[in-house]
C-alpha cells in the first residue's frame, strides 16, 4: 500500500505540475497575442506628438508607438551604431534632434553601408534647418549587442543606449530615454535609409502549451501503467 501512495503522489504531483505549466503558458499566448494587436494598431496609427523628457515611457504602452517631431538635427554629434539589416552590414545614423518644445531627443536617421559612414561621403543628406521626423518610438538599448559591449571612449557602438550615447557626446538640456526609429520618407541623396524597423515577437506559447499538456497526459498513463504493473505484481 505505501508504494502505491508513493506512486500516486508522484504521478499527481507530476500531472498538477505540467498541467499549471500548460496552463501558464496558454495564458502567456493570449497576452503575446494581445501585445501583437496593440502594436500593430500603434505602427499604424496616426502620428502623436513625441513625448517630453518628463514623461514615464513604458514597453507595454508606448513601444513602436507612432510619433512626430520638429526641429533641428545636430549632425556634428550623431553616433554610428553597428548594424546587420536587409541592405547588410553598416551602421545606423543616431542623430540628436533639439526640437522646437526645448528638449533634444535621439533619431535613427537610417541605415548607411561601410562606405557611407563618414558624412563628407552622404553629404546630402546632412541638411541643415528645419525637419520634421515621423517615427516609431522606440526603448533604449543598454549596455551593448549580444557578447559585445559598447565602448564609448573608443566610440564603439553595438546598441543604441541613449543615456551612453548621449553622455559621450555632451548633449546638453532635456533628453528624451527613448529613441525614434525614422520612417522610409527619403532623405536628399538617398542615405541614410530609414523605415528598416523589424517589428518581430518571438510566439511560441501555444507550442510550449502543448508540450506541456502532453507531459501532463504521459504522467496520466504512466500512471494507469504503474497501477497495472503493481496489481501483477501483488498477484
Amino acid at each position: 500500500m505505501t508504494v502505491l501512495i508513493l506512486g500516486a503522489v508522484v504521478f499527481a504531483l507530476l500531472f498538477a505540475g505540467f498541467s499549471a505549466l500548460g496552463v501558464w503558458q496558454v495564458q502567456r499566448l493570449v497576452w503575446k497575442q494581445d501585445l501583437i494587436r496593440q502594436v500593430d494598431a500603434r505602427i499604424h496609427a496616426a502620428p502623436v506628438a513625441a513625448p517630453p523628457p518628463e514623461q514615464t515611457i513604458t514597453r507595454q504602452a508606448d513601444q513602436y508607438r507612432r510619433v512626430v517631431v520638429s526641429g533641428r538635427f545636430d549632425h556634428q554629434h550623431e553616433a554610428l551604431i553597428k548594424a546587420v539589416t536587409d541592405l547588410g552590414p553598416g551602421y545606423w545614423v543616431m542623430t540628436p534632434l533639439v526640437t522646437d518644445r526645448g528638449f533634444t531627443v535621439l533619431i535613427n536617421r537610417g541605415f548607411v553601408p561601410p562606405e557611407r559612414q563618414k558624412p563628407a561621403d552622404r553629404a546630402e543628406g546632412q541638411a541643415e534647418g528645419q525637419a520634421t521626423v515621423v517615427g516609431l518610438l522606440r526603448l533604449s538599448e543598454p549596455d551593448g549587442g549580444f557578447l559585445r559591449a559598447n565602448d564609448p571612449a573608443g566610440d564603439r557602438w553595438f546598441s543604441r543606449d541613449v543615456t551612453a550615447i548621449a553622455k559621450a557626446r555632451g548633449l546638453a538640456g532635456p533628453v528624451a530615454s527613448y529613441f525614434i526609429d525614422a520612417d522610409a520618407t527619403p532623405n536628399p541623396g538617398g542615405w541614410p535609409r530609414g523605415g528598416l524597423t523589424v517589428v518581430r515577437f518571438a510566439n511560441s506559447h501555444l507550442i510550449y502549451a502543448l508540450t506541456w499538456f502532453g507531459l501532463a497526459l504521459m504522467s496520466a498513463a504512466g500512471f494507469v501503467f504503474f497501477l497495472r504493473e503493481e496489481r501483477k505484481r501483488r498477484r
